[in-house]
This record gives structure tokens, C-alpha cells and sequence, in this order.
């Protein structure tokens, strides 16, 4: 009786395993929820109008975070106790040269757009550590110290701030986590 029993069982779940897969939908429209990216929460990829171009589109997460970089590259270059760091690009900017300005805005415009789960950008720029070390960048002047960093960090949410982005806001704090993250790599003293 029990092998009876167990093999009635046994029968029954074989049974019931090929009712239940045969009765399941094969339906790959079946929406996948994943969790929304920090890139979503500053504007995602919804299209709009790129104010520095008006018959382009811009996906509004990447025009927000190259807003709040222009504005932060700004703020840096009037910030005595950081802006000795950039003196080429003082000088380039002075004289009328904007092609280091464009070229440092899409670097870290494409950064974070990357560093916030953008799927359209890639970051084709130098790594942190490079980047931030004047023998394998002549474009910097001197290594950072963690003063240094923290001016940079302060001067970010001040950016950030001319583009009405509080520094309460969930996704600028975020951020200042992403950025928080580099100090290692940027400060090289």
C-alpha cells in the first residue's frame, strides 16, 4: 500500500508539473519592472529640445547633468582655493578657446550620465587616477589634496544649485555618494 501510495503521489506531481507548464503562457510581452536609476530620477531619457541647440533633442537626464557640470566648471574656475588646478584651461577659455571647456563638459557630462545607469552614453575619457595626475595629464596642475576635493564637492552642489537642484534632493545626494566614492582616486597626496 505505501508504494501504492507514494507512486499515486508521484504520478499526481508528474501530472500536475506537466498540466502547470503546459498551461503557462509563453508571453514575452510580459513587462520586466526594474527598479528605476539614478539617470531616471534626473530626467531619464525622455527627449527635449537642447537649449544650446535648438533643432537637436537631448535626453533630459543627460541635459540636467551637463547643466549642473557647466555650472559646477563655472564655479570652479572662480574658486581660488581649486581653480590653480586648471590653469590651461583658464588660459584657453580666457583667450576665446572654448574647445577645452566643450571637451571637459562632455567628459564628465558622459562620467556621470554612465556613473548613473544612462544606457545611451559611454565614458571614453581618461580613468580617475589619470586623469587627476599632472605626469599622465598636462591638462592638471599639481595633485589634489582631500582640502582640495572637499572645495570640488562644495563647488558641485553650489552648481547643482544654480540649476534649482537643492541639496536635500534624494538624487543629488545620490550623486555626492557616486563622487564621495572617487576621493581615493582623485587625491593622489
Amino acid at each position: 500500500m505505501k508504494k501504492a501510495a507514494f507512486l499515486s503521489i508521484a504520478m499526481g506531481l508528474a501530472i500536475s508539473t506537466v498540466m502547470i507548464q503546459s498551461c503557462k503562457k509563453d508571453d514575452k510581452t510580459t513587462p520586466v519592472v526594474t527598479k528605476p536609476t539614478l539617470y531616471d530620477s534626473l530626467g531619464g531619457t525622455t527627449m527635449v529640445t537642447d537649449p544650446k541647440n535648438s533643432s537637436a533633442k537631448i535626453e533630459q537626464g543627460y541635459l540636467t547633468i551637463r547643466s549642473v557640470v557647466d555650472s559646477s566648471i563655472f564655479v570652479i574656475a572662480a574658486d581660488t582655493n581649486i581653480n590653480k588646478f586648471f590653469n590651461v584651461l583658464l588660459m584657453e577659455v580666457t583667450s576665446g578657446n572654448t574647445s577645452g571647456f566643450a571637451a571637459l563638459s562632455k567628459n564628465l557630462s558622459d562620467f556621470v550620465a554612465v556613473g548613473t545607469g544612462a544606457k545611451n552614453f559611454t565614458y571614453g575619457g581618461k580613468n580617475m587616477v589619470a586623469a587627476h595626475d599632472p605626469a599622465q595629464n598636462s591638462r592638471m596642475n599639481g595633485k589634489a589634496m582631500n582640502d582640495d576635493f572637499d572645495s570640488f564637492e562644495t563647488d558641485l552642489v553650489k552648481g547643482a544649485g544654480q540649476n534649482g537642484i537643492m541639496p536635500t534632493n534624494p538624487a543629488l545626494q545620490s550623486l555626492a555618494g557616486i563622487v564621495e566614492s572617487l576621493r581615493k582616486q582623485v587625491v593622489q597626496n
